[in-house]
Parts: structure tokens; C-alpha cells; sequence
């Protein structure tokens, strides 16, 4: 090269090398018996990602990179032709950093709020313990506390679903092009790997620091109070929740309970009734797993709330909860198809032929729409007649609050990454119609089955708002 020529393009090398590559590889496979079609990606396509990936990469700090061995898998398998496995790595190395910022964050804090199972919490102490959760409790975790967006979560959602069902992780036949390879790069860089944490992210994990380490006083507390007034409805009530599992962990220290004593009043106070009762629930929850310390731990915080209202009179709410816990944790799951139906059929008996109590009623709802709209790639054949016998159960109000959860961020979220979903939720609609008895919610039902575009987009239709909402204020 002389001094006159400009360094060629790294990118620009990989990308005159594959044509070459292919080549060899398909001799080298033909030679030895083995199949060639159907097993790379089309060149054009790898092409594609190393047209764009230079970009897709600028947002990852040096020192971030040079500790990504995951990215680099990514991009030697996409040069292959394995988009399926370039997937895989990029789902690994995602997982692998959320791990991280998790155990630089606060264990404690995050198990709290991620694990909704009193039992599965208790065998949850490290950072080892991580890799028992399972990928959906791990993001929704990280969201929850504050390490990821709201929209960076249902991005995360979207390519763990990718990964399950279109990469190397499972035998598929989905073909990925290179524009979404890279886009899900740009995704897991900008929304994980290099995010930084939010000012109000940072000043949580200094808080619980603070109470884990030093002794507070009446003043520091009211101080304290008034911080909590800058929080969302989310952060106050995960912080509750994390507060909570504190204060009745069995090795929690006597000064970190009593900086919590001064804490939670302020906290309380900002709660809404949903959270409060949720408190109660947990409490419940001890009661029935016979967790005597952690039961009599949590009546002590709802006593210093005085919020001892809200401990269930039933205990049938809690073993309810927790069905609909375990039912979620299977339809998560990968292999709900087969795990799923046994957790259905406990919910059934629960709920026999009684009223749902109001304290789970609104989880119970939403629950078993989110189980019926099915996991986005198939239906749980032996699950669904389950669900539908549920349906029958809904009165008219819960069956219009049903119809109405495409409200829900969560619900929303899971309409707009499937068909099949969209789907089911419009199958959903049909059967709770002739349930719903006021005149305007069945005018907004008509709306929704003769709406000619994807259904998560008809909260754009300017009819549909205003039907849906004075509904909305009834419930």
C-alpha cells in the first residue's frame, strides 16, 4: 500500500470474504455427505448485517467491548450464514449484562420485586442465584427496578420470544433477515448493554444503601418522605414491596429495621390501595406456607402502617394468588404447553363456584387473559376449554373489564407482537359479548370485532376513545 491509499474498511474485507467463504464451506459440506440447503443464510443477507453493524456497535462503550466474547459470536455467526445461532449469542450476552447490573444493583431489592413466590424468594440469596430465574423474571425484574424502559422491556420481550422460538435454542424453520439481526442488535446495546442508569434509578439504589448501612434519624426520614413524592405510582410501590421483603428476612439487622420503621410511614402514605392490598396478600402468603418468623415480621410492618385492614379475611384470596402465580410462571415458561394445563385446572378448583374476592379480582382477570391470549407461537390445546369455563364464570363487570384490559400496557405489549394473540383476544371478545349487558359497552364490543386493522393499534380510532372512555371511569 502506498502513502496516496486509504486504509480499507474492516467491514468492507468480511463483507469480499463471504462470497469466497460460502463457497468452501458448501464444498467442504458436499464432500463429507452433508446437506447445504436450507442451512446458511443467503449471502445478500449476511451482507446486509455487515453493511450496518459498524453503526449498530457505536454505541458500545470500549470497555464494554472488549468483554463482549457474545457480540463476537454474534458477528461470526452472522458471517456464517447462523442467524438462528448469531440470535442465540446476542440473547446470551444481553442476559449475561442484565445479570450483571442486577448483582451491582441491590440482590435483595431485585429478588424482592421480581419473585412474586414466597418460597421460590427464600432460596434466592447471591448472585449465583440469578441463573434461577428463568429469562421472563429476569427482564421483568430489571424493568420493574428501574435497570431497563417500560419500551425497552417489551423490545426484550419480543426478541426472548425471537430467541425461543426463531434461534439455534429450539429446532424451527423461521428464516431471519439481516435488517432484523441488526435491529435486535441495536436493541440489546442501546436498551441494555450501554444504557445508563436514570438519575431516579441511582438515587433508589443509594437509598436502600443508605438503609442498610447507616442509622437514620426522625429528620433524615421526613427527608426521605418528601423524595418519595418525586417517584412514580411503579417505583412507589416496588419500593414498598422491596421495604417489605427487608424488613422480614429472618437475618435482616435490628438498626436496618428500625430505619425502615421510620421509612415506611412516608411510603405508605403515597401507596395506592392495589399495592396495599397486594402487602396484605404477602402476608397471607407467610401464613399459609407456615413461614412463622416472616409471618410474624410482616404483621409487625402493617401494624406500623396501621394497615392492618388489609390482611385477607379469607384465606382463599391468598391461595388464589398464588395459583395465578404459578400459572404465570408456567405459561412464561418454555414448555408451557405441557406444564401449563395442571396450573389451569388448580385455578379452576379454587375458584369453584364462589365470588372472586375483591383484593384478587383484578389480577385474576387480567391473569387469565393474558394465559388465553396464549404464548404468541401456539395454543395450550388442554388449557384453553380450562379458560373458557373461567369465562363463563366472569359476571358483566368482569367481563367488560376484560375486554377492556387491550388498555393494559402488558396486555398491549403481547397484542402487538403476535397475530395469534390478536386473535385469541378477539375470540376472547366473543365469548364475553353476550355477558355484557349496558348498551354503550356493547356498542364499543361491535367496534372492536368490525375494527379493519391490527387490534392494538384501535386505541387510534377516535370513536373507540370516546365509547371507551366514561367505561373506563365505572371501573
Amino acid at each position: 500500500m502506498t502513502e496516496l491509499q486509504a486504509p480499507r474498511d474492516n467491514s468492507l474485507i468480511v463483507r469480499e470474504n463471504i462470497a469466497s467463504y460460502e463457497t468452501s464451506l458448501k464444498s467442504f459440506l458436499e464432500f463429507n455427505g452433508l446437506p447445504t440447503e436450507n442451512v446458511l443464510t443467503v449471502v445478500q443477507q449476511r451482507i446486509v448485517v455487515f453493511s450496518n453493524v459498524d453503526n449498530a456497535l457505536m454505541n458500545l462503550p470500549p470497555d464494554l467491548k472488549s468483554t463482549s466474547n457474545y457480540i463476537s459470536k454474534f458477528i461470526a455467526a452472522s458471517s456464517a450464514g447462523l442467524f438462528d445461532a448469531a440470535l442465540n449469542y446476542l440473547w446470551n450476552e444481553t442476559i449475561q449484562e442484565l445479570r450483571r447490573r442486577v448483582a451491582h444493583y441491590d440482590l435483595g431489592y431485585f429478588y424482592d420485586t421480581a419473585v412474586a413466590s414466597p418460597e421460590k424468594r427464600k432460596s434466592l440469596v447471591d448472585e449465583e442465584d440469578l441463573e434461577k430465574l428463568s429469562d421472563a423474571e429476569l427482564i421483568y425484574g430489571a424493568k420493574e427496578i428501574g435497570l431497563i424502559s417500560d419500551v425497552g422491556f417489551q423490545h426484550l420481550d419480543y426478541i426472548k420470544y425471537m430467541r425461543n422460538w426463531a434461534s439455534a435454542a429450539h429446532p424451527n424453520q423461521v428464516e431471519i433477515t439481516g435488517l432484523q439481526l441488526i435491529s435486535w442488535l441495536e436493541t440489546c446495546i442501546n436498551e441494555v448493554i450501554s444504557l445508563p442508569l436514570s438519575s431516579v434509578t441511582l438515587e433508589i439504589r443509594k437509598l436502600l444503601a443508605n438503609v442498610k448501612t447507616n442509622t437514620l434519624t426522625p429528620e433524615i426520614a421526613k427527608v426521605i418522605g418528601n423524595f418519595f413524592d418525586t417517584l412514580t405510582n411503579d417505583q412507589i410501590n416496588n419500593l414498598l414491596s422491596g421495604f417489605f421483603g427487608i424488613y422480614t428476612r429472618k437475618t435482616t439487622t435490628e438498626q436496618v429495621k428500625d430505619n425502615i420503621k421510620l421509612i415506611i410511614p412516608y411510603l405508605w402514605g403515597f401507596t395506592n390501595e392495589e399495592q396495599r392490598h397486594n402487602i396484605g396478600l404477602k402476608y397471607g402468603k407467610y401464613s399459609v406456607n407456615n413461614f412463622v418468623e416472616e409471618e410474624k415480621l410482616a404483621r409487625e410492618f402493617l401494624e406500623i402502617v396501621e394497615g392492618q385492614s388489609y390482611i385477607p379475611e379469607k384465606i382463599r384470596a391468598t391461595e388464589i394468588d398464588t395459583a395465578l402465580d404459578e400459572l404465570l410462571i408456567a405459561h412464561r415458561g418454555t414448555n408451557n404447553f405441557y406444564s401449563e394445563p395442571a396450573f389451569a385446572r388448580e385455578v379452576k378448583r379454587l375458584i369453584g363456584e364462589g365470588e372472586i374476592p375483591d383484593t384478587i379480582k383484578n389480577k385474576y382477570i387480567e391473569s387469565i387473559v393474558e394465559v388465553f391470549l396464549s404464548n404468541g407461537s401456539g395454543i395450550a390445546w388442554n388449557a384453553e376449554p380450562v379458560y373458557q369455563e373461567l369465562f363463563v364464570k366472569f359476571n358483566s363487570d368482569m367481563a367488560l373489564k376484560a375486554i377492556l384490559t387491550i388498555f393494559d400496557k402488558r396486555i398491549k405489549g403481547l397484542l402487538s407482537n403476535s397475530k395469534l394473540r390478536r386473535d385469541q383476544y378477539l375470540k376472547m371478545v366473543h365469548l364475553l359479548k353476550p355477558k355484557v349487558t349496558s348498551r354503550s359497552a356493547q356498542e364499543l364490543i361491535d367496534l372492536i370485532l368490525e375494527f379493519p386493522g391490527p387490534i392494538d393499534k384501535i386505541e387510534m380510532d377516535a370513536k373507540f376513545t370516546k365509547l371507551s372512555e366514561p367505561l373506563l371511569k365505572l371501573l
